[in-house]
């Protein structure tokens, strides 16, 4: 279906056919469009030109960021400043502030007063609020009204609203009184007021709560819409649930970013300049590498004991990487758990006490696994690890059930710590924790070498 839609365009395109031309872009969905952009991205600034407003608009807001900004930088002065007056003032903010400021100020000059108004406000808010995500375009009336008038009102502006979903009631100082939804007010008697059909259950977002906030409060809520209400109750704007997908999306893309172990990126992995890319994911190696380092300073500390028994840095990787391993999977499941909010700050102690259970249990079952194998390998091949197998044997499975305890205490507590002064989780990364538990591991093991050996 592409490859027919990108040859018609691209024979229309050609032709100079600029009325065809309009009329097949009129007879494709948004998403096709959208797709033949993103192939062919040299004929964009064409099409979202001579596309009607309103189509253009909802093109445009579906591009990569990459797209809209060579789209704003060949656009004629005119259409680009038709683009920005149209574009929902969520999305607007949303685009404007990737841009650098001087581009922010030439873009802003080209609205009309009232949408530089706005935009200007919503800039203004916190980065990650709420506040930059809300809309003003909603519906609004009194409660002296009654739901006939209501109706009239919503037939009126409903047009340039987000959402007709929820309706919202607010006094004459602009305060939020409560919400209806669209099915209340349709089986409602069209001769009550408002008042009288108000339930006061109605839930609303501060301007600078964070994203992340109101992405649970919709969650917890099923909300198609949520206002937005300042320090004195007044109703802002209000968001709404594509806007909250869209903040998932990106919170979920950071995440992983960062418990892979590198700096989150704003632009598309293909997109990102390669000294950016690079840039983003050294800072983190170094510091992982440095980190590393302390295991080479431990394992110095024990070099005598590696001289009397050889045969236990065959064990070295094993170890190791199983305590990594535990502490990455407690870490991974604990930081998911806390940003869709299963694991609370304070739910630390039940935590600790189920990692606890769960890095006994876990390392006893790798613990006889090794002890299998160390015998098992004496069998095999006696001459490899000697007459002190059996102790052998014994360090390794003791080994391995402190290290995976370790591991995954380190990894279900560091999230919540981090949490608590203030930090993103996510940075608990599993590269971070398996370093963390790597210096330690080689302590516990060639301590309990020591003990049980020598």
């Amino acid at each position: 279906m592409l490859e027919i839609v990108k040859q018609k365009i691209e024979t229309l395109i050609e032709q100079g056919s600029s009325i065809d031309l309009v009329a097949y872009l009129n007879t494709l969905k948004n998403n096709d469009i959208v797709e033949f952009i993103t192939e062919l991205p040299q004929y964009s600034t064409n099409i979202i030109q001579i596309l009607p407003i309103a189509k253009s608009v909802t093109v445009f807001k579906s591009l990569d960021l990459t797209d809209q900004i060579v789209i704003i930088k060949t656009l004629p002065a005119n259409k680009t400043a038709e683009l920005m007056n149209e574009l929902a003032p969520d999305d607007r903010t949303a685009f404007l502030e990737e841009l650098p400021k001087a581009a922010i100020r030439e873009l802003v000059k080209m609205m009309n007063p009232e949408e530089r108004i706005i935009t200007l406000s919503m800039l203004g808010y916190p980065n990650d609020s709420v506040g930059r995500l809300m809309t003003p375009d909603y519906v609004y009336v009194y409660p002296n009204n009654t739901v006939a008038e209501a109706f009239e009102i919503i037939r009126k502006f409903g047009k340039s609203s987000e959402t007709i979903d929820i309706i919202y009631v607010i006094d004459e100082n602009g305060g939020l009184i409560d919400d209806i939804g669209i099915k209340k007010l349709i089986l409602a008697d069209t001769n009550k007021t408002i008042l009288e059909i108000l339930d006061g259950h109605c839930i609303s977002l501060h301007v600078n709560d964070d994203q992340n906030h109101a992405h649970q409060e919709f969650k917890n809520h099923n909300r198609v819409a949520l206002p937005v209400v300042d320090d004195n109750n007044i109703l802002l704007g209000i968001v709404t649930v594509d806007d909250i997908l869209w903040v998932a999306h990106e919170e979920f893309s950071e995440d992983m970013q960062k418990i892979g172990g590198t700096e989150s990126f704003s632009e598309p992995y293909l997109d990102i300049s390669f000294f950016k890319l690079i840039r983003k994911r050294v800072s983190w190696l170094v510091f992982l590498f440095l980190g590393e380092l302390l295991t080479a300073t431990a394992m110095s500390r024990v070099e005598n004991e590696l001289e009397k028994a050889i045969v236990l840095s065959l064990f070295i990787p094993l170890i190791l990487s199983s305590g990594g391993n535990s502490g990455s999977q407690a870490s991974t499941l604990i930081i998911q758990a806390m940003s869709i909010g299963e694991v609370k700050i304070r739910d630390w102690w039940r935590v600790l006490r189920r990692e606890v259970l769960s890095g006994l249990c876990l390392g006893a079952i790798l613990g006889s696994i090794g002890f299998i194998r160390v015998v098992i390998w004496h069998y095999l091949n006696p001459s490899i690890i000697g007459d002190n197998y059996l102790l052998i044997s014994y360090v390794v499975c003791f080994s391995l059930v402190g290290i995976v305890l370790f591991g995954t205490v380190v990894g279900c507590m560091l999230p919540i710590i981090i949490r608590k002064l203030g930090g993103d989780p996510a940075v608990s990364s599993a590269p971070f924790v398996a370093t963390v538990v790597d210096v330690t591991g080689i302590t516990i093991y060639f301590g309990l070498a020591k003990i049980l050996l020598f």
